[in-house]
């Protein structure tokens, strides 16, 4: 009780001297570290709801029983605040804060217009003034779909530059009729700028006149006797009528609105985000928010909103299934419109979110029970003197040495962590090809960076005794204590499911046949191989792509497209000579020097 009315005094002082202007205000226990992080209209009336305690949810009653001190930083408006919460929060990681797990961004389709013939193409990152972006979309399925109509229907590139200005003939797409072949001139710069704006309409929402213009010309075409043409526009016209007959007409009146969902079951919670742009559905997404213990409905969607959309596109639109006090706040720094209906289509859309929220965390809840038992018996079993919270999973993947790699596997309490998986170039190419030397150099690198955040409780090896044996001597200068390490060995006849499991503290051992924690552990196992397989195709496949060229210092990508133009393969620049190196544009005399003495060294 003593540490609540300390607390509530660090409160009430606080009061005295919170300014009465918009900004962000953080919560600081003794020990210095940051509790909670706020933001709010009027920072001294928000300090004053903490005072009124017994209205408090337990949550934020024991996070008042903590507090020491309290910072304040004020800011010009509602939208300043809700991004200095956000950074703030992501510095910190206040465990009473409300915390989404990932911060996955969204693919977009983009229409490039610093080139002379735009291409569309899918689009994740930083945005440029000069393009054109249209989405999000909900995952790379529904953008590729996007994309594979509007590839159909106007024909647009969608090949990098390095392709395109290197081509002498039309490819593939040109002729399944997906590309109008800009690239070798079939098609007229102007005719290909109309598909380019019919395009922006089409994604826009804006198609109305679109299949009109396009019959009108199919039919002046058929006049004209060039029915190729007409057959290429009757397709088009086919393609575009396909789109817009499947929209569902639940969207129709939806230009640009998010709907979210909201489901609570033993203290978890899950958000449902619904996209839709332009009446069309662009998909769905899941959310599991972290530090959810005691807290409400309404402190969750709040947070949601206020953390989402502090790093992604905030559409016009966000309904919700219930509205709050400080969404009045939420809608000025967002610069958007929060909605909640009781009746007609949009209630009903809200309410699949809502449904669809609950069968989501329902399957949540399911799947975490299967693996919290699966832990438990890995702890009884091998003897291990916890529940692992994180396990570690390693494994090498080359071809005869070449192209080799190390990759970690992360599995924890709630199943694989993919945001914790790495991967490790072998550096030492002495040992490419030796797998205990390789699992050496993986293990050491990984030792180096670790700390108690990232500490496993449990390693796992594809290997036998040899190869455990070879990583506790890679790692004796290293504290391992709490730290289990279980090397996987395949069974007689490789026979999944009959694996021997080898521990420095106990005998080799096997499981019961295709018992739960056998196929847990066999699961582990394959995801560290199916990582690194990945990973090593990924890096030979970039390989087979690679030029000599692109080893030379100073050739760039514009020179070394401008040297193969001119010269037509990396073979002939090699055989070039210094003056016929600087006949290509751009290419001076040191430069054309540097790159005959790479290839005659």
């Amino acid at each position: 009780m003593a540490d609540i009315k300390h607390g509530l005094e660090v409160l009430q002082n606080n009061v005295k001297i919170a300014p009465s202007k918009a900004g962000v205000y953080r919560m600081i226990s003794k020990s210095g570290e940051v509790l909670y992080v706020g933001k709010a209209k009027n920072i001294k009336n928000r300090i004053v709801a903490y005072t009124h305690f017994d209205k408090l949810p337990t949550r934020l009653k024991r996070m008042v029983a903590q507090v020491d001190t309290m910072e304040f930083i004020i800011v010009e408006n509602e939208a300043k605040a809700l991004l200095m919460e956000n950074e703030l929060i992501k510095q910190f990681s206040p465990r009473f804060n409300i915390l989404l797990k990932d911060d996955k961004s969204f693919p977009l389709l983009m229409i490039d217009f610093n080139e002379d013939y735009p291409a569309l193409r899918k689009f994740r990152g930083k945005k440029n003034d000069k393009c054109k972006y249209f989405g999000p979309f909900a995952n790379v399925t529904d953008v590729n779909q996007t994309l594979d109509f509007v590839q159909k229907a106007f024909m647009l590139r969608t090949c990098r530059n390095s392709v395109f200005y290197n081509r002498q003939r039309p490819c593939l797409l040109y002729q399944i009729k997906r590309c109008s072949a800009p690239c070798v001139g079939k098609v007229s710069r102007e005719d290909y700028q109309k598909a380019v704006e019919d395009t922006i309409c089409f994604l826009e929402g804006k198609s109305t006149g679109i299949i009109e213009e396009l019959t009108q010309k199919m039919q002046q075409a058929s006049e004209n006797t060039d029915y190729e043409q007409a057959i290429i526009l009757r397709d088009r016209i086919k393609a575009i009528s396909s789109v817009l007959g499947g929209l569902n007409v639940e969207y129709a009146d939806i230009k640009s609105a998010d709907i979210l969902g909201v489901a609570e079951k033993n203290d978890m919670f899950c958000i449902e985000l619904f996209i839709v742009r332009n009446g069309q559905n662009c998909g769905n997404t899941t959310y599991f928010p972290k530090h959810t213990q005691d807290a409400l409905k309404e402190e969750i969607l709040e947070a949601f909103i206020s953390e989402f959309y502090a790093d992604n596109i905030v559409p016009k639109e966000i309904y919700v299934p219930f509205i709050t006090d400080d969404m009045s706040f939420l809608e000025i720094a967002l610069n958007t419109k929060i909605l909640t209906f009781s009746r007609g289509n949009k209630a009903k859309l809200i309410k699949r979110a809502q449904d669809n929220a609950l069968a989501a965390l329902e399957r949540k809840i399911a799947l975490n029970s299967s693996i919290k038992s699966n832990l438990i018996e890995l702890q009884q079993v091998f003897g291990l003197p916890d529940i692992p919270k994180r396990i570690e999973i390693y494994d090498n993947s080359h071809i005869q040495g070449a192209y080799a790699i190390g990759a970690m596997v992360v599995a924890n309490q709630e199943g694989f962590d993919k945001k914790s998986y790495r991967t490790f170039n072998i550096k030492n190419t002495e040992i490419t090809g030796d797998d205990f030397a390789m699992m050496k150099e993986v293990l050491k690198r990984r030792f180096d960076k670790l700390n108690e955040q990232n500490k496993p409780d449990v390693i796992l090896l594809d290997g036998g005794l040899g190869q455990l044996n070879a990583v506790y001597e890679s790692l004796k200068d290293y504290d391992l204590e709490g730290i289990n390490i279980i090397a996987i060995s395949k069974g007689v006849d490789r026979n999944a499911g009959r694996e021997f499991y080898h521990m420095k503290s106990k005998e080799s051992f096997s499981l019961e046949y295709r018992s739960g924690l056998a196929f847990y552990m066999q699961t582990l196992r394959d995801e560290a191989h199916r990582f690194a397989i990945g990973t090593h195709r990924k890096k030979r496949a970039k390989s087979v792509f690679k030029s000599r060229l692109d080893e030379i210092d100073g050739i760039g990508a514009k020179r070394k497209r401008d040297l193969l133009t001119y010269f037509g393969s990396a073979d002939d620049v090699a055989g070039a000579g210094v003056e016929d190196l600087q006949k290509v544009k751009g290419i001076s005399k040191k430069t054309a020097e540097k790159i005959y003495n790479y290839f005659h060294k």
